[in-house]
């Protein structure tokens, strides 16, 4: 027998015992296994709002799922609500502004702006969905130059916890704008975004590569360096310790290795005085620093794009000094017992530090660094790996800030401060005043 929603929605709706059910509710994140009472597939606003009723109305949760990087708490019951579907892109080049449906990732939005000469001020990875991305803020590798992404969002079209569809802009619904603005969760599904695009003709990018013996060199030269890093540039730094994976260059695999990601807008000339200091910390086995179409700014990090298992934490620092590269060596450098993939600080304070006139729920705006771990090997995710994260809060705690910011906390609860978490659990309130949403 079909599930009643099934006469009301005009995408597939799956129940467990269903042909699709698993593929439907499958994350890209295969650490985590849903398992809800019914998998909805919108392929419309109109679906969403039947799905929000319904849940509604049976006082049952919904829980979004769109294509992003996202999942990391398994859904167990209620309506889950799929929203890849909704990946239409549209570009106004005279306005400058993107309409991006909920299911659309930046390899969507990304070739559809270039056609224009115009790009949106992306996360570091492409494959992250858009949406998602943007209800946390987002960090990308423009942090310093442009801020955070969602900074230049123009209205989102919602449906709210009572199934209504609104425009939330600064004008209408300014409170809800306001939350979606960095709020993350728990204040409607967005099924529409609209965005200001940027124009960056020239982009001095990409990532010189360290091997494990300068490390400890590299690492404390760029923190050095970071004190009078000029706004416009962008930098990370990762140790990583690259698997024995197909995905992997045969040159890297089994290789633990230091990548600094540069980015900074404008031409080659002042991105090569930008990087000097940074190619002469020391010796390099691989240098990609060069001019990059913006298109590609993807490789500057080059993230897996393959869904794989993932465990993820991360922390906020209010500043860096040698003490911290002290401190994050000694639980996470090359010759530490640990057992994450990869670990990674990046430099962001610059535009970040700037909020949009009327403010907005972005966490972490205090913040000059972020701190990330990373796991993939699902067989150390149930205590070593938190434990070992656990370790590496214990070494921040120093530098850490008493905020975290959404899209970057992964296993750990997102903290805005006491006046943003007040002011978006009455928003919630407001527009979600049965607490559909998961």
């Amino acid at each position: 027998m079909s599930h009643p929603l099934a006469s009301e929605i005009t995408g597939p709706v799956l129940t467990p015992d269903e042909e699709g059910f698993a593929e439907e509710v499958t994350p890209h994140n295969r650490a985590v296994v849903n398992t809800p009472d019914v998998a909805v597939g919108a392929t419309s606003t109109q679906d969403v709002v039947a799905a929000v009723r319904w849940a509604a109305e049976h006082r049952v949760p919904l829980t979004m799922l769109a294509t992003g990087h996202g999942a990391t708490t398994p859904v167990t019951s209620g309506v889950l609500l799929t929203t890849r579907r909704l990946g239409a892109v549209e570009v106004d080049p005279d306005t400058r502004v993107a309409t991006v449906g909920a299911g659309a990732s930046w390899t969507d939005v990304v070739p559809v702006a270039d056609a224009h000469g115009l790009t949106p001020v992306a996360g570091s990875s492409a494959h992250v969905g858009v949406v998602g991305y943007l209800l946390g803020g987002g960090i990308g590798p423009f942090a310093r130059s442009h801020g955070y992404s969602s900074d230049r969002i123009e209205s989102f079209t919602v449906v709210t916890g009572s199934g209504e569809v609104v425009e939330a802009s600064a004008d209408e619904h300014p409170d809800l704008f306001w939350a979606l603005r960095g709020g993350k969760v728990g204040l409607g599904v967005v099924t529409q975004v609209r965005l200001r695009l940027v124009a960056i003709p020239e982009l001095y990018a990409g990532s010189l590569f360290f091997d494990a013996e300068h490390i400890e060199t590299a690492l404390r030269g760029w923190l050095a360096w970071t004190a009078s890093a000029d706004a416009e540039t962008t930098t990370s730094a990762a140790i990583i310790r690259f698997p024995d994976f197909e995905a992997v260059p045969p040159f890297l695999r089994g290789r633990t290795a230091l990548t600094l990601r540069v980015a900074r807008p404008g031409d080659e000339a002042a991105g090569e005085a930008a990087t000097a200091p940074l190619r002469a910390l020391a010796p390099t086995f691989l240098d990609t620093v060069g001019v990059l179409p913006v298109a590609r700014s993807a490789e500057i990090h080059n993230d897996p794009v393959d869904p794989a298992p993932s465990w993820v934490r991360g922390f906020m620092l209010s500043h860096a000094d040698d003490d911290l590269a002290t401190a994050w060596l000694g639980v996470v450098g090359p010759a530490a017992d640990q057992p994450f993939v990869a670990v990674e600080l990046r430099h962001v304070a610059g535009a970040t530090g700037v909020d949009v006139p009327g403010g907005s729920a972005v966490s972490g705006r205090a913040a000059d660094f972020v701190a990330g771990v990373v796991g993939v090997d699902p067989t150390q995710f149930g205590t070593t790996i938190p434990a070992a994260a656990d370790a590496v809060a214990d070494a921040l705690a120093p530098w850490a800030t008493a905020e975290l910011n959404p899209n970057f906390a992964g296993r750990a609860t997102a903290v805005w401060d006491p006046a943003t978490a007040d002011r978006l659990a009455e928003v919630r309130r407001t527009y979600d005043p049965a607490g559909v949403f998961a």
